[in-house]
């Protein structure tokens, strides 16, 4: 990618970030994706380390093995996302909804999970290194 691109990027507006991410662009790093609708969008492998997604609609999306290290996802719908193999180390996941979500084989260590919406989540084989597990048990079956 030219540094020119690199520059442009900077100012792009949360729409202009949605149509590249929906264009099947895998870099997404830093992205503004603010309540941007990305529901069903297939995302599988995608870069969008540190990507700002605070309440953005990802529900449904394929996240497979989307490095999602340092992203904001506070509010964020994620019900039915495929997120297997997902890396969300040190992720803000305050009060996004993962219900349903395939979180298999994700990677969790140091996320923020506080408020986050696990229930029905499938957390099969999840790193969830350094969470309260009964309280995530709890949250997960949905009580």
């Amino acid at each position: 990618m030219s540094e020119e691109h690199e520059e442009n990027r900077s100012n792009w507006t949360v729409q202009q970030w949605t149509d590249y991410a929906k264009a099947g662009n895998k870099d997404l790093r830093g992205a503004n994706l603010k309540d941007a609708n990305l529901e069903g969008a297939n995302l599988s492998g995608a870069d969008l380390r540190n990507a700002y997604l605070w309440g953005a609609n990802l529900e449904g999306a394929n996240l497979w093995g989307a490095n999602l290290e340092g992203a904001n996802l506070r509010g964020a719908r994620l019900e039915d996302a495929y997120l297997e193999g997902a890396n969300l180390e040190g992720a803000h996941l305050w009060g996004a909804n993962f219900w349903g979500a395939e979180l298999r084989n994700a990677h969790l260590w140091g996320a923020n999970l506080e408020g986050a919406i696990l229930w029905g989540a499938k957390l099969t084989f999840a790193n969830l290194k350094g969470h309260d597990l009964d309280d995530l048990r709890k949250r997960v079956a949905g009580f």
